[in-house]
């Protein structure tokens, strides 16, 4: 079984969040004033697919430029274990303690700051749902869903409660620990602290925070997938770039406008 690493904790103002404890590995200072929201994203896997950027300029504001490594645009897909969400020092409540979580997203940036693009967000959590929708502009959706570990593997399952996009896989990590290199794909990908969205008054974006992802490669087999099929997305038959994590504690800070 995974280490879920739960711990007793105090959320005090005079308290500092473990994730602030170490700041140099930021590619820009942490914004001012207080965070926000607190969370923890465990068990995650990152399935990543290659894709020409010009598929996904239609779908992406005008405003940000899609970022691309070696050439290529990327669609990420990471099921995982979200817990322990809560407003900065309230202890966390059912049902935000713990649930499942999907999201498909790809890469972009502005004004030299790299982050992620949401396509689609599924949560089973009415609160993170219509939260993430009103506050942050995000994309979510309800759905049915399991995270189960079974041995070292998990068994991932999603189902939207509208339209019932689908998406169904089993995942495992494999080898060792490691932290990404700067120049790498997996630095690329999983060192990113914004994300974008847009509401009705224009883009949005949210600095978050944590700690560098503790990465491992994993072995992937995605059995059912109709979330880019949904986006109005289609790839090109291909073998995906999976790794593992098991997972960081997060600080979100405020939305803002970032042209303002």
């Amino acid at each position: 079984m995974f280490p879920l690493r739960l711990q007793p904790r105090s959320y005090g103002a005079d308290r500092m969040h473990s994730s602030l404890r170490h700041l140099d590995h930021r590619p820009w200072p942490l914004p001012a004033g207080r965070w926000m929201w607190r969370q923890t994203w465990r068990q995650l896997a990152f399935i990543h697919y290659r894709i020409e950027a010009a598929a996904l300029r239609a779908l992406i504001p005008d405003e940000l430029e899609i970022h691309e490594f070696e050439g290529s645009a990327w669609i990420g897909v990471v099921p995982f274990l979200m817990a322990d969400v809560s407003i900065r020092d309230l202890p966390s409540i059912v049902p935000m303690r713990r649930f499942p979580e999907l999201n498909m997203r790809t890469y972009v940036q502005k004004g030299g700051r790299p982050g992620v693009w949401f396509f689609s967000l599924d949560a089973d959590c009415w609160p993170i749902v219509l939260g993430g929708r009103l506050i942050y502009g995000l994309p979510y959706h309800k759905a049915q869903m399991a995270h189960v570990p079974e041995g070292n593997v998990i068994e991932f399952e999603s189902v939207r409660r509208n339209g019932g996009v689908r998406f169904r896989s089993s995942f495992r990590p494999v080898g060792d620990v490691f932290h990404a290199s700067a120049e790498s794909f997996e630095h690329w990908a999983t060192e990113r602290y914004c994300l974008y969205s847009k509401d009705h008054r224009g883009l949005l974006s949210v600095d978050v925070h944590h700690q560098p992802w503790p990465l491992q490669k994993a072995s992937v087999v995605v059995h059912e997938n109709t979330l880019l099929e949904a986006a109005g997305l289609n790839l090109q038959e291909q073998e995906a770039v999976c790794h593992f994590s098991t997972g960081v504690e997060v600080v979100s800070f405020s939305p803002k406008r970032p042209d303002h």
